[in-house]
């Protein structure tokens, strides 16, 4: 087969000038095919537009979440320093204020 012709198959009417009903259901036809294929094209468009404006988002979405998740990882870092820090400064004062306190308390004290 070959390809559908995009031409209107003009048929000559009758003597009367009447036109057989098959050339109108056929001219019908054609002109219903016409707007299907321009609102399916409308259609397509519409849905290109948005499938654009979809995919931007979804950039813009991805690189937010990016930025984030390197959020994320600098807090918690600062996070794990800071529990070290009090690790530190809670055996800072054990050694230095409270295990000296603690050995005052054992001795005995002397009463002049």
């Amino acid at each position: 087969m070959g390809k559908p012709s995009s031409e209107v198959v003009r048929v000559a009417p009758k003597e009367r000038g009447e036109i057989e009903p098959i050339d109108q259901a056929g001219h019908a036809l054609i002109g219903l095919l016409k707007e299907a294929a321009n609102s399916s094209k409308e259609n397509v468009e519409r849905a290109m537009t948005v499938a654009h404006r979809l995919s931007l988002e979804l950039r813009s979405a991805k690189d937010r979440i990016k930025e984030l998740e390197s959020e994320v990882e600098r807090l918690e870092s600062r996070a794990t320093r800071a529990e070290q820090w009090l690790g530190a400064i809670k055996k800072e004062i054990e050694e230095t204020l409270l295990a000296p306190m603690e050995a005052n308390r054992s001795k005995p004290q002397m009463l002049n």
